[in-house]
């Protein structure tokens, strides 16, 4: 069995985002995700039509804009 390229993208972000919540710490949870979702909004661009991609793309996007405000622009308590 042959993995294609779009395969090997997608399996590559489900394994990082779940590696992502093993992690002990938030911020690192949080850098973690951020790739796995990074990942994942390539993956939703390598969809054969765009009607496929565009939920996950849309998803993880947003994920990773959460995770962005609050690793990076949020005040820390």
């Amino acid at each position: 069995m042959e993995l294609t390229v779009v395969e090997i993208v997608g399996y590559s972000a489900s394994i990082v985002v779940l590696c992502s919540f093993t992690m002990k710490g938030v911020k690192k949870l949080r850098l973690v995700n951020m790739v796995g979702c990074l990942l994942f909004v390539v993956y939703g661009f390598m969809m054969p039509t765009i009607r496929i991609g565009l939920p996950i793309i849309i998803t993880n996007a947003a994920i990773m804009g959460i995770n962005i405000y609050y690793s990076f622009i949020a005040k820390q308590s």
